[in-house]
C-alpha cells in the first residue's frame, strides 16, 4: 500500500497554511499563555491585567512542562483551518481536525526529518497536559474556566515501517468556542513562523493585537511588556534581551523603538512598517510642496 493511499483516510483536503489566511485568537495573543523557552518550564505563568479584571494562570505537569510558544503553532494551524472552513460556508465545524504529520509540519514551516516528528509528538503532549485557568469569558471576576489546549490527539504509524502516518487533534471546547466565535480571530503575518526567539514571537503577538493598524501605533511600558509576555527572566535581564530585539528590529510588519511615557518610565513603541513609510512619504511630499511654494515666490520677486 502506498503512503499516499495509507494516509487517505486522514486527508480532508485541508490546504497548506501557506494557502491560508493565518489566524490566531485575539484574546490569547495579548496575554501570557505559553512558555517562551524551549527548555522545560515547570514554574506556573501567572498574569493579572492592570485593571485587575482579567487573570491567567498556566500550569504544566512534571513530565512535560508548560506548552511553549512554538507548540502554539499547532493551535494557529487549527484556528486557520477552521476559519477557512467557516469562510467556505461549512456550518458544522469539527472540533477534531485530521491531517498527516508531514502536512502539518510543512504547514507550520518545520523540517520534516525524523526529529521533527518526535518534536511534534512532544508538542502535542504538552498541549494536552498543560492546564489553563482564567477569568476570560467568565461572567464574574471571581469565576474561572479551566481547560487544556487540546482534549486528545492520536498519531498513527505504519505498522511495518513505523513511519508517521496520520494525525487527529481534538481541540478543547474552550479553545474551539473561541475560534468559531465571530470576530474572535486576527490575521497574522506568514513570516511569524520564521521567528526563532520566544520573546520575538510574544512581542509580535502583542503588537498585532494592540498596535494593529493604528496610525499612531502602540506604546507599552517595558514593565508591562515583561508581564504580558510571561517571561520568567527578571525584569533587568528581560530589559537587556528586549534591547537586543529592538536593535535588530526584525519583527514582521512592525517597527520597534524605545521611548518613555509621561512619568519617564522606559517603554517601547510599535507601529506598522507601512504606516511609518506612508508617514515618511507624506512628510516628503509636504516638504516638496513647501519648496515649490518658495520657488514660486522667489520667481515672482525676481520678475518684479
Amino acid at each position: 500500500m502506498s503512503r499516499r493511499h495509507a494516509e487517505s483516510q486522514f486527508d480532508l483536503f485541508i490546504p497548506l497554511i501557506s494557502d491560508l489566511s493565518l489566524k490566531d485568537q485575539r484574546e490569547i495573543m495579548e496575554r501570557p499563555f505559553f512558555s517562551l523557552a524551549k527548555r522545560k518550564r515547570l514554574k506556573p505563568i501567572e498574569y493579572t491585567s492592570p485593571d485587575g479584571d482579567t487573570w491567567v494562570k498556566v500550569s504544566g505537569n512534571a513530565e512535560f512542562g508548560i506548552a511553549t510558544i512554538w507548540d502554539a503553532d499547532v493551535m494557529i494551524w487549527a484556528a486557520s483551518q477552521l476559519n477557512r472552513m467557516k469562510e467556505q460556508g461549512i456550518n458544522d465545524l469539527p472540533r477534531t481536525l485530521r491531517t498527516t504529520s508531514y502536512d502539518l509540519l510543512r504547514a507550520i514551516k518545520r523540517d520534516t526529518g525524523g526529529k521533527s516528528y518526535q518534536e511534534l509528538h512532544a508538542a502535542l503532549q504538552r498541549l494536552e497536559s498543560t492546564t489553563i485557568q482564567t477569568s476570560l469569558r467568565a461572567p464574574k471576576r471571581k469565576d474561572k474556566a479551566q481547560f487544556g489546549w487540546i482534549d486528545a490527539f492520536q498519531l498513527e504509524v505504519d505498522p511495518e515501517t513505523e513511519a508517521p502516518r496520520g494525525i487527529s487533534i481534538t481541540l478543547s471546547d474552550w479553545v474551539y468556542q473561541g475560534i468559531v466565535t465571530d470576530k474572535a480571530l486576527l490575521t497574522m503575518h506568514q513570516d511569524y513562523f520564521l521567528l526563532t526567539g520566544g520573546m520575538e514571537r510574544a512581542l509580535y503577538r502583542a503588537a498585532r493585537k494592540h498596535a494593529g493598524e493604528q496610525e499612531q501605533g502602540w506604546t507599552c511600558r517595558v514593565s508591562l511588556l515583561h508581564e504580558k509576555t510571561g517571561s520568567d527572566s527578571p525584569l533587568k535581564q528581560f530589559t537587556y534581551l528586549l534591547k537586543r530585539v529592538v536593535a535588530k528590529n526584525a519583527l514582521p510588519e512592525y517597527v520597534m523603538t524605545f521611548t518613555k511615557v509621561a512619568d519617564g518610565s522606559p517603554a517601547v513603541h510599535f507601529i506598522r512598517r507601512d504606516i511609518e513609510m506612508r508617514a515618511s512619504v507624506r512628510e516628503d511630499f509636504k516638504r516638496m510642496e513647501r519648496q515649490n511654494a518658495e520657488d514660486r515666490r522667489r520667481l515672482e520677486v525676481d520678475s518684479v
